[in-house]
């Protein structure tokens, strides 16, 4: 079966290239209202002191172009990285910082922030006194602080290495930061000899090695050197006047302080390396650091991972996921698997959690077991905490609360539910910095009760809510829940004893402010007020619509119609139908509503909803669950589910008087295009698809994909079913294919739509395949977006608008 495929795919692609469909084009750009919405200035963001006194409101650049987007760039062992700095590439930077009181007042700026500059998040201090940032130059990364009380900023450090990410953390002292910097003596970057010294190999002496598709990785011995010259690093602390090492180089992927900041928590990986996984898979030592950079223990050494777990709740054995406790000074704390990483295994107990409290010397101590797969405790004082276990299978969550004294003969079960079940999701219990910096619960009562929050989800849309949680009676109370029509966010506690809360407010008209809210007299209080960025979008007209699927299942899309339209009087209208498919074991879970209909129209500038500025109404996130039931996966039934999903949303459209049935296109990104390619494979419901960075051949993907844990071998029938490639042949309504050229996203290699639309030319199909340039699996400058959305409008235009 195998080589029929493959000789089917050479076939078309031979047969192809005899006719020249090439087109020389530069980029294009859509009518002036696109055009608008894609340079609407970004609304800033805030980021408040841990002591709730402060805010720094972030002022963010408009979209990039395709000039910056097209600098200099290393793929290289899973990473995109920017050789000229150290740092990574493709990255978006704040433009400014200002600061105000935490009631809106006294608004004032900072003075010394670099010129021209592009600037990190802000890192605050445990106090909230200080925050540091990065600003990025061409061809360096430095490190900045600034003092909140003085408003001065000033350069404490060059040459930082975020090859691996940020690497910035305070120390509970309010003054010291570790951070890390390039290998001072790493020398000059290896260059590629053009002229090659033998060949590339790869062997594996009869050991299973099964992984996901990857992008970006090694791929020959100069990558690697390449990778080590830029992975290398020096840690460094800052102690607020000067500036020292603190250990050995090495390729240092993660630093964590301990509470009390007197030790490290560090990863270094090691060759040797692979050529089919990441860096994150590559030989990994984790350790324990005195701060002078003294290696106090050695807790693992992990070897190269080529063989990753693949079924449902399956982990390596061994020790995972090394943390800090974060109410105690230095408490190293993880997880190993009891049952060997095989969850089929019968047993009680699957995981084991043990900590190590300085200074390091003795033994681990078995601490707490989870009967579920552990997925993290959230610590709270001496004698409370709480502990969440889950099942990706079943998708079920447990969260027990134990007192750490005595942590296994104190465990009780508080909360357990379906994390696809939204309506009877509880929230999440809150959490506060604690004087070290780090989040604990929250607590109220004297330590009696804790406070939770959530999104709220309902029939009528996402509420949010603030609940009061009493530990002694295992009992919530109700605080404050979200009013339509607004649509409100909790955004943070600032002080629980007088009961007043940080929110993000909006509403359809309304663009997203913040708002002090007084949970006791009610009492609301705008603090800053943003601009909205829409004003020809005034009149949009929004609506959550709900219908139900041929089987009774509950569905719902986010309808959104052209300004003065009116339904009843005005002719139904071409539509676009967006939508990504998600899979549920539960038909109850997969009806609900998600979203909210009170949130105002927000549209970044790729999205689909630029097209209600021209004449199409637009059928937003439709629901588009893929139910597994009676012990089925839900693939097993994936084309049937998609299709009855498609007609139930277009019925209601129809039955509604805003669509006109014959004029229907289909949309969605990555899993989303790959929904629409096999809608237009096995059905006739609409008049043209879009789809943009899609996998269309599974085989491609052998060994899992989304929430497909099964191998091809396993289900070759369900792979080659849900593949639109195999059945390009079944594709008799016009396609456009649109693919970033330098796509990484797992699975979604630019050659799955090359060679879809070699397979649909082949067939006499009407397609049309775009590449942009540079662009990864989301499209980020300017030019490409423009160009998108030009192509788009001009193929629903020819194909669904003025469909005879």
């Amino acid at each position: 079966m195998i080589q029929k495929l493959f000789l089917i795919s050479a076939f078309i692609c031979v047969f192809s290239l005899d006719s020249n469909s090439q087109e020389a084009l530069k980029y294009q750009l859509p009518p002036q209202d696109i055009i608008r919405i894609v340079d609407a200035p970004i609304t800033p963001v805030v980021s408040v002191s841990p002591d709730k006194s402060n805010i720094v409101i972030i002022e963010r650049p408009s979209i990039i172009t395709i000039s910056e987007l097209s600098a200099e760039e290393l793929r290289i062992g899973g990473l995109r990285i920017n050789p000229l700095n150290s740092g990574p590439s493709r990255q978006t930077y704040n433009k400014g910082y200002k600061v105000m009181n935490i009631d809106g007042t006294n608004a004032r700026e900072i003075a010394g922030l670099p010129e021209d500059p592009q600037l990190g998040s802000p890192e605050w201090s445990p106090d909230g006194k200080k925050f540091a940032f990065t600003n990025t130059k061409q061809s360096d990364i430095e490190l900045w602080v600034c003092d909140i009380m003085s408003l001065k900023a000033w350069k404490i450090a060059s040459h930082i290495n975020m090859v691996f990410g940020s690497s910035v953390s305070w120390l509970p002292d309010n003054k010291s930061l570790i951070y890390s910097v390039t290998d001072p003596e790493k020398g000059t970057r290896p260059e590629r000899n053009p002229v090659p010294e033998g060949p590339v190999v790869q062997e594996n002496l009869g050991k299973q090695g099964q992984a996901a598709t990857y992008q970006d990785l090694l791929k020959d011995p100069v990558d690697e050197s390449i990778f080590e010259f830029f992975a290398k690093s020096q840690l460094m602390l800052w102690d607020g006047l000067n500036n020292n090492r603190t250990g050995k180089t090495g390729m240092i992927t993660e630093v964590t302080p301990s509470p009390d900041g007197n030790y490290l928590l560090v990863t270094v990986i090691s060759r040797p390396f692979s050529y089919i996984v990441p860096y994150y898979n590559f030989p990994t030592s984790t350790q324990i650091w005195d701060i002078k950079g003294n290696v106090v223990r050695t807790l693992l050494e992990e070897p190269l991972i080529e063989n990753e777990p693949r079924g449902y709740d399956m982990v390596l054995p061994g020790p995972r996921f090394y943390s800090w406790r974060s109410d105690e000074p230095a408490t190293v704390y993880w997880v190993e698997a009891l049952d060997d990483g095989d969850y089929k295994k019968e047993m009680k107990y699957h995981d084991q959690v043990y900590i190590l409290r300085s200074p390091f010397t003795g033994s681990p101590v078995r601490f707490i077991a989870t009967e579920m797969r552990f997925n993290g405790i959230t610590w709270g004082k001496e004698d409370f905490a709480l502990i969440t276990e889950g099942l990706s299978k079943t998708r079920m969550r447990m969260i027990s609360s134990f007192n750490p004294a005595d942590p296994q003969n104190t465990k009780k079960k508080i909360q357990e539910y379906n994390s696809d079940d939204g309506y009877n999701n509880p929230g999440r219990f809150m959490t506060e910095p604690n004087s070290w910096g780090r989040n604990v619960l929250l607590f109220a009562d004297k330590g009696k009760s804790l406070f939770l929050t959530g999104n709220g989800a309902s029939p009528e849309g996402d509420r949010p809510f603030i609940d009061k949680y009493s530990i002694t009676e295992n009992k919530t109370t109700r605080l404050w829940r979200s009013e339509a029509p607004y649509f409100e966010t909790v955004s943070s506690w600032l002080d629980y004893s007088k009961g007043l809360v940080l929110t993000s407010r909006q509403s359809i008209t309304d663009v997203p402010n913040y708002f002090i809210r007084n949970l006791k007299n009610r009492k609301l209080t705008q603090i800053i007020k943003f601009e909205n960025p829409y004003p020809q979008l005034a009149g949009v007209q929004k609506e959550l619509v709900k219908y139900k699927r041929n089987d009774s299942l509950d569905l719902s899309f986010t309808l959104y119609l052209p300004a003065g339209f009116t339904r009843g009087k005005d002719k139904p209208l071409p539509t676009l139908l967006w939508a990504y498919p998600r899979e549920y074991n539960d038909p109850a879970a997969a009806g609900q509503v998600s979203g909210s209909p009170y949130t105002f129209t927000r549209i970044s500038p790729s999205s689909a909803l630029v097209y209600v500025t021209q004449g199409y109404a637009i059928l937003m996130d439709a629901a588009f669950p893929i139910v597994g039931t009676g012990g089925r996966e839900p693939n097993d039934t994936f084309v049937e589910q998609l299709v009855a999903n498609a007609e139930a949303a277009i019925n209601k459209a129809v039955m509604m008087g805003v669509t006109d049935p014959g004029r229907v296109a289909v949309s969605g990104h990555s899993y989303g295009a790959f929904m629409t390619s096999n809608l237009l494979a096995h059905s006739r419901l609409f008049a043209a698809g879009i789809a943009e960075s899609g996998a269309y051949n599974r085989t491609l993907t052998p060994f899992g994909f989304q929430n497909e844990r099964r191998t091809y071998w396993e289900a070759p029938d369900v792979y080659n079913r849900m593949s639109p490639f195999m059945n390009a042949d079944k594709v008799k309504d016009p396609v456009l294919l649109i693919h970033g050229i330098a796509d990484n996203n797992s699975g979604t290699f630019p050659i799955q739509s090359e060679r879809f639309y070699s397979a649909l030319k082949g067939f006499g199909a009407t397609v049309r395949l775009v590449m942009l340039p540079n662009e990864s699996h989301g499209y980020a400058a300017r030019e490409s977006v423009l160009h998108k959305h030009w192509e788009v409008l001009n193929w629903m235009n020819r194909y669904v608008r003025d469909k005879k």
